[in-house]
């Protein structure tokens, strides 16, 4: 048997044994995709397992919903914490068919301006946070025999722009590792999905987090963007509610799709940074294969 024939029998064992009605577990439920996602869920019959900051922001829909929505108070950046409230969210609902790791924010400034602080925070949030998650739910997913994993990731997991390079890193990494880990536990039949949606209308520009800035970047590209921002000319395309409707959709294909950009010019920036990168790469093949061993 192939691995490519292997991978596909246990992840059509696990998509024939679950229900038509899903388990759902989210991190970051208080606003922006993860309270969308919550409520679309809810709205169509499924459970939830919420996990925020402060609980009481769900309260609304905890009365709605009763019982189909567990809520557990979270910093994604305690991994104590995050393996504690997960053995209790699986504990609770009994199985978890699909684990959406959507807690993060923004930290905007040109990479000298940012504080020591404030790298170690958006690092521990954005990646360390999202690689504990996936770290904590591998155990209960490969128990019940599979599951599927949504990381919410940006277009910014592909593409770069200035001012955003804290934010970036932890973008990046975390596509890096995700593609890493999913070969890892394929044979499980535990696949991912990293969501990367374009500029929305979401409450994440109330999340940035930005230092003083320094005068020096003001006729840089750093400047632009931070003018374009203020000026409200920086364009919002996306529709978080359909961008979430996709997300939730993409649970239903097998194979998962590995990536799931979203925003006509998310698109568009990514496909022009992959076709650069891709004719850089060619354009010194030369000096890539010079370097091997003579034997």
């Amino acid at each position: 048997m192939t691995f490519k024939t292997y991978r596909r029998s246990a992840v059509q064992n696990f998509i024939e044994a679950i229900p038509m009605t899903k388990s759902w577990f989210i991190t970051g439920s208080s606003s922006g995709f993860g309270r969308l996602m919550t409520e679309q869920l809810l709205a169509r019959g499924d459970r939830v397992a919420a996990t925020l900051r402060k609980p009481e922001v769900l309260d609304d829909l905890k009365t709605q919903f009763g019982d189909r929505l567990w809520i557990a108070s979270l910093d994604v950046t305690d991994a104590a914490a995050v393996r504690r409230v997960i053995a209790d969210a699986f504990g609770k609902l009994g199985r978890i068919d699909v684990m959406v790791n959507n807690a993060g924010y923004g930290l905007f400034g040109a990479a000298e301006e940012v504080s020591d602080e404030q790298i170690e925070q958006q690092i521990d949030t954005n990646l360390i946070g999202s690689i504990q998650v996936i770290r904590a739910a591998l155990p209960y997913l490969r128990a019940q025999g599979g599951g599927r994993v949504v990381q919410v990731s940006s277009e910014g997991g592909q593409t770069a722009y200035p001012n955003f390079s804290l934010y970036h890193a932890t973008k990046w990494g975390i596509e890096g590792f995700v593609e890493a880990v999913a070969i890892e536990v394929a044979p499980f039949g535990i696949e991912f999905t990293i969501a990367e949606p374009g500029p929305a209308t979401t409450s994440f520009a109330k999340g940035i987090v930005s230092p003083p800035s320094m005068a020096v970047y003001d006729k840089t590209p750093s400047g632009d963007i931070r003018r374009a921002l203020a000026a409200g000319s920086f364009a919002l395309r996306g529709d978080p509610a359909k961008m979430v409707r996709e997300m939730i959709d993409s649970v239903g294909r097998t194979p998962a799709p590995r990536r799931l950009t979203m925003g006509s010019g998310a698109y568009e920036r990514v496909r022009e940074g992959l076709t650069q990168r891709l004719v850089e790469l060619e354009a010194q093949k030369d000096i890539a294969l010079s370097t091997e061993r003579d034997d």
